[in-house]
């Protein structure tokens, strides 16, 4: 059992900063995921927990060890890359078994690992098979097998599921929560797939610029975002954000005027409000907040997302499947205002009302 953790941690190539001053503690057997755009660090946060990358300053942790000097050979985490990494020469048995060989583990027990882990990923039929002849799913399922037969203190996953197609991704991101609820084993997972961090996860750090932007659950990051970079983050559709002023408690931009907010006032604002939390209205109805033109009407099956022209910009709103507006239509519009929210625009945080 193990928790990790960073103190002080930064990483320089040169004299970019990759990853700044960071504090994070892992707790034992939990589901950490890093999410962020490219370039926010995220991998490279993982890759100094493996060996790969050395802290430029500050300590790594694993449980109480601090591992900066520790090769990684001697660290015990097993990591799952984007590209499988499987040895094409050899069969599944050998792929899985591999880092058991290298500790010359005796045959009986060799087998009888090799033998459980396949079983538990669905390999056990597919044992003498090269990698050439799996699919996609079953190849990400040989490499996390053969992560999983090492017992290792820590796993870290780099990106694994994303060369997957859309409906195999929905089914590994089953398979590896059942798998890590299972195992019970510490786990860093390195995403910018926002769903993946929504439903994988027990926490979620949304990495922005090599630092934390926010650290929470899925529904504390979802419905409670600190950042203006949080907020545009997280959640598919985006949350809307629309850039205007705020007098006395009441936002307005480009023909939108919301009220709510108190008595406060900011003069460069952004206001968040996500497409579940607008309603579609009757234009002529007095009390909406917005009356705009249709741009576009996606049906996406459960519900249907309606685009709507503000000034320069798109709204999105989140209609019922049954929607039958029609593009160019005037079309009103409600805010549920207990659940918007305001943005400093200059200092991108949030303001509370």
């Amino acid at each position: 059992m193990a928790s990790v953790r960073f103190d002080n941690v930064t990483k320089k190539f040169g004299e970019f900063v990759a990853v700044h001053d960071f504090n994070l503690e892992i707790r034992d057997k939990e589901f950490l995921v890093l999410l962020g755009p490219s370039g926010c660090g995220k991998t490279t946060t993982m890759r100094m927990v493996a060996g790969l990358e050395e802290a430029t300053t500050g300590d790594i942790y694993i449980n109480s060890e601090r591992i900066n000097d520790v090769l990684p050979k001697y660290r015990d985490v097993a990591m799952v890359f984007q590209s499988y990494a499987l040895y094409p020469h050899l069969s599944v048995e050998d792929n899985i078994g591999y880092p058991l060989k290298i500790r010359k583990v005796p045959p009986e027990e060799y087998k009888r690992r090799i033998g459980e882990v396949a079983r538990r990923v669905e390999l056990d039929t597919m044992l003498k098979r090269l990698p050439k002849e799996l699919s996609g799913g079953q190849r990400q399922r040989v490499a996390l097998a053969r992560a999983i037969v090492r017992t290792p203190r820590v796993f870290l996953m780099d990106e694994p599921l994303s060369n997957l197609d859309a409906k195999l991704r929905t089914q590994m991101r089953a398979e590896l929560k059942h798998l890590q609820h299972e195992l019970q084993v510490t786990t860093i997972y390195v995403t910018h797939d926002q769903i993946e961090a929504m439903t994988l996860a027990h926490r979620v750090a949304v990495m922005n610029r090599g630092v934390i932007e926010q650290l929470g659950t899925p529904r504390e990051i979802y419905n409670d975002p600190r950042t203006l970079f949080v907020a545009g983050f997280i959640g598919s559709p985006a949350m809307n954000l629309i850039p205007g002023e705020v007098k006395d408690g009441v936002f307005a931009s480009a023909g939108l005027r919301v009220g709510g907010a108190g008595r406060i006032s900011i003069a460069r604002a952004v206001l968040g409000v996500r497409p579940e939390d607008v309603h579609a209205a009757s234009a002529e109805d007095p009390d909406v907040n917005l009356v705009a033109s249709i741009y576009s009407v996606e049906l996406t099956g459960e519900n249907t997302l309606v685009s709507l022209q503000l000034g320069g910009r798109l709204m999105t709103l989140r209609a019922d499947k049954n929607f039958a507006g029609q593009i160019d239509q005037r079309l009103g519009v409600r805010i549920e205002t207990d659940r918007m929210f305001l943005f400093d625009a200059e200092t991108e945080r949030r303001v509370d009302f």
